[in-house]
């Protein structure tokens, strides 16, 4: 396997005056396709850095059953004859970079990206008719720079990962770039009235059927979901800016791909793969908060003893327990049912691990988790097979993951929910409801518009900001 090897240098200075956001604006018209990454609203340091990225040297690919790859100019295609191919040429692509581990806690380079949710055809011994021909199954990008923002320090890193034999360095024009005062910014809009692909009295129609599944034993839980459009005018960026302050979470993220676009404030991840450990954070029980905090805390109490919410979670940790146990070893439930207050909600969240055994490949196990048991159900196989025979549309990249794979194995994403397609200036947005066999019709109705409160919201708050 031919390697490219990548340069990795870098420069540190002051953050104090600089944000994500405007470090973002600055460059993305400068450089086509930059990508923001952000977290807020998080528990801990892990999560304390933003990433903004520019400058694409290489590109994977996986769309109309074809894998396409280029690295520093150089293009690859081989169509699709088997499904372990994709994980496999993903692999490959991945180690084909020589790069040397950089001695931060923080990225410095990889490839960042998304999976769609129709990708689980090559992941799992099941056929999706409906498949999405406009976006990408799979599509991942590696970087010339990455700039990373310590939000705790007020520090900022531009790495530089040049392949070797490359002379032009862009440190110095990102820097200048970025003492830039002024950056030119647009209005948003939107264009006509709300779509959907369903009725409600279509969709409560799915809902009941979901749950004649659950009565009869097919499956124990099955989420179904439903599909929102809205057109626009102007620049889709400010509803990205209006989502991130309604609905801080601990992944926000805008991913410019040219043509389209991916951006969203995901509360959850779909697998995180670090030193040959994975871990996957079950979510499943949420309650609004109050902003009282004495009745916060009895809502958590609450929360914690609630049947319904209770079981669903330990049906979700179950499930990825089995998944983790595919190809991981030592699985473990290092956490159960911990109540953790975010800005808006209350959450009980699990942490299930498991370590990888030497030499096993790590997307592979993430592939094994793929997509996430809270955007499919329990069986998953059962539940994928329903999904696709009930929606009369295909999910694309609702239920997704998307975010960052290190060349050196990590893996970290976050399920693509709470998130906009932007294409041919029509936002598209989508949420879905856990049906089980004593769910309530008309409640799971009106769950999916709670959780699309804060996208309509966004959008609403969008068209008030002049710039």
């Amino acid at each position: 396997m031919k390697k490219t090897k990548l340069i990795t240098t870098h420069k540190k200075s002051l953050a104090d005056t600089l944000t994500p956001v405007s470090i973002y604006l600055k460059l993305r018209d400068k450089f086509a396709n930059t990508i923001l990454l952000e977290s807020s609203d998080y528990h801990g340091k892990q999560n304390r850095f933003s990433y903004i990225c520019c400058i694409p040297i290489a590109s994977y690919e996986v769309k109309d059953e074809i894998i396409r790859t280029e690295i520093t100019g150089s293009a690859e295609t081989a169509p699709i004859k088997e499904r372990k191919q994709v994980i496999e040429s993903l692999t490959d692509f991945m180690q084909s970079f020589e790069s040397e581990q950089q001695p931060y806690e923080f990225i410095s380079n990889g490839a960042f990206g998304f999976i769609s949710y129709d990708a689980v055809r090559y992941f799992e011994e099941v056929d999706i008719e409906k498949v999405n021909n406009d976006l990408p199954d799979i599509h991942y990008k590696v970087f010339q720079i990455v700039i990373a923002v310590d939000q705790f320090k007020n520090e900022l890193y531009i790495f530089e990962n040049r392949p070797e034999g490359e002379k032009e360095s862009r440190l110095q024009v990102i820097e200048d770039h970025l003492k830039n005062k002024s950056f030119p910014s647009f209005q948003f809009a939107k264009s006509g009235e709300e779509t959907t692909n369903y009725s409600d009295e279509e969709f409560m129609d799915i809902i009941s059927k979901g749950r004649d599944h659950c009565f009869r034993g097919d499956v124990f839980q099955i989420v179904v979901s439903r599909k929102f459009q809205q057109r626009f005018k102007g620049d889709e960026f400010n509803v990205y800016r209006s989502l991130r302050s309604i609905n801080p979470s601990p992944y926000l993220f805008y991913f410019d791909f040219g043509n389209y676009r991916l951006f969203g404030s995901s509360p959850e991840a779909q697998i995180d793969i670090k030193a040959q450990k994975a871990s996957i954070y079950p979510i499943a029980g949420t309650f609004r908060r109050t902003g009282d905090d004495e009745a916060d805390r009895e809502l958590a109490t609450q929360l914690s003893n609630d049947p319904k919410e209770n079981s669903e979670h330990v049906m979700l940790v179950d499930l990825a327990r089995n998944d983790l146990s595919i190809h991981g070893e030592n699985v473990e439930v290092e956490v159960f049912k911990e109540v953790q207050f975010y800005s808006h909600v209350i959450h009980l969240v699990s942490k299930v691990s498991a370590s990888i055994p030497s030499g096993h490949k790590t997307l592979q196990l993430a592939a094994d988790t793929f997509p996430a048991g809270t955007l499919s159900g329990a069986p998953k196989h059962k539940a994928l097979q329903l999904i696709d025979q009930y929606e009369n549309n295909n999910r694309a990249y609702y239920g997704g993951a998307i975010g960052f794979i290190g060349f050196n194995g990590d893996f970290n994403h976050a399920i693509m929910i709470r998130t906009f397609l932007s294409k041919d200036n029509q936002l598209t947005y989508q949420a879905g409801a856990g049906v089980v066999a004593k769910s309530d019709v008309p409640s799971e109705l009106q769950e999916v518009h709670n959780k699309l409160e804060a996208l309509r919201k966004a959008m609403n708050y969008a068209e008030k900001i002049e710039g």
